[in-house]
């Protein structure tokens, strides 16, 4: 039986639970990557993106907000929805896939992006994958792009090679938070390769219930 996410939402109503302390850093990365963005378009891409409260709350009321393109993908009917209402408050050319972010083909014509956010994902797949879409970095992403990710650091503890994995594509920690060892962490990286490319696989990810 999968996981209900619009339930697993509501901890965000909560300003004390885990949930919220994480947005509130994932946000803040967010709005620092908009503030340090070049002039011009900024291609962004969320997988698993929810109701997409990280990026919108971090865009909303930023001078860069209109310079965002790109999208949110989310399976999830209603989360979708519910992103796509906010994403057009905006203004600017952000729309919502309500799709598998696992599988490729349902957003590789918006690749490679300046930002790529990846929450609420490696703490709910294999090793194996989060391998993998940390491997396919370079064909998702601009030289100089920034990526944002999360994992909870329950034992045993994958961020460190979480970490590493990032190292090997040709990535460097621009941030690293985390309250305790035993709770969450939020990375963000910057991708320093002046080649990107490679081959997109047709598959990153499949969530699996049995790690909840």
């Amino acid at each position: 039986m999968g996981r209900d996410w619009i339930d697993w939402h509501r901890s965000y109503d909560d300003p004390a639970s885990s949930l919220s302390q994480r947005l509130l850093v994932v946000t803040r990365l967010i709005r620092e990557t908009l503030d340090a963005a070049p002039a011009g378009p900024i291609r962004v891409v969320s997988l698993c993106a929810g109701d997409g409260r990280d990026l919108i709350l971090a865009a909303r009321g930023h001078q860069r907000a209109g310079d965002l393109n790109g999208l949110l993908v989310e399976l999830d009917p209603s989360l979708a929805s519910a992103a796509e209402v906010d994403v057009g408050s905006l203004g600017g050319a952000l729309t919502v896939a309500n799709t598998d972010a696992g599988d490729t083909a349902g957003y590789a014509e918006a690749l490679p992006v300046d930002l790529l956010l990846l929450c609420g994902i490696f703490g709910n797949v294999s090793n194996d994958d989060i391998a993998g879409t940390i491997a396919a970095v370079p064909a998702m992403c601009r030289a100089g792009a920034t990526i944002i990710w999360t994992r909870h650091r329950r034992a045993p503890d994958a961020t460190p090679s979480i970490r590493r994995w990032f190292d090997a594509v040709g990535c460097t920690s621009t941030a690293f938070v985390s309250p305790d060892s035993g709770s969450f962490a939020i990375g963000r990286e910057r991708f320093d390769d002046a080649s990107p490319g490679g081959s997109l696989p047709d598959r990153l990810f499949s969530f699996r219930d049995d790690l909840w």
